[in-house]
């Protein structure tokens, strides 16, 4: 067994010589300036090395990518043997890579939801609110108890009557008058 080590650098000069030979040794014209070499694994022993590629194209340039580059296996795996310079070149597979139909699924879901975040938006910008724009009571306004009372006038009317009649009668010695304290005792 290789260590990681060596099959990464083996992995990064296959990447790189199948770009190179793709881009200007191959006159396949399957294989144009839209197949691009985005990834390669090669395996612990290695003797299996698996490159990624998308293609820039619809579902038809694909498949004849992926079959220009079928044809031109043995090419590509010369060239990586004589760059390599090692006793045994490694088998390629080519795989296409799944990147590019993510990334559009993922950018299709961020659309809808840009859309309904727009939709939301829209049916909210004539909305008013609920309640006060502020709901919390600041100091020096007006307590909730306060417009309870102020709502239903008897109250007002008991409370104000009720300290009149309580000072009237007892006096300002009066125990209700000093606020409970008895001063007789």
């Amino acid at each position: 067994m290789a260590d990681n080590a060596r099959a990464k650098r083996l992995a990064d000069l296959i990447r790189e010589v199948v770009a190179e030979k793709l881009h200007r040794g191959i006159k396949d014209p399957r294989l144009g300036t839209h197949v691009t070499v985005t990834d390669t694994r090669v395996t612990g022993d290695l003797r299996e090395a698996t490159v990624f590629y998308t293609v820039y194209g619809d579902e038809e340039d694909r498949k004849a990518a992926a079959a220009g580059l079928e044809s031109a296996k043995g090419v590509l795996r010369s060239a990586v043997g004589s760059a390599a310079g090692i006793k045994h070149t490694p088998s390629l597979t080519f795989v296409a890579d799944a990147l590019p139909e993510s990334a559009k699924t993922i950018d299709e879901a961020l659309a809808r939801a840009r859309a309904a975040d727009e939709e939301v938006r829209k049916a909210s910008s004539g909305a008013s609110y609920a309640g006060e724009p502020d709901p919390y009571r600041k100091p020096g306004e007006p307590g909730l108890d306060d417009e309870a009372d102020d709502a239903d006038g008897a109250d007002d009317a008991d409370a104000s009557g009720a300290s009149a009649a309580s000072e009237s009668s007892d006096g300002p010695e009066s125990p209700g008058a000093a606020g409970g304290k008895d001063e007789s005792a």
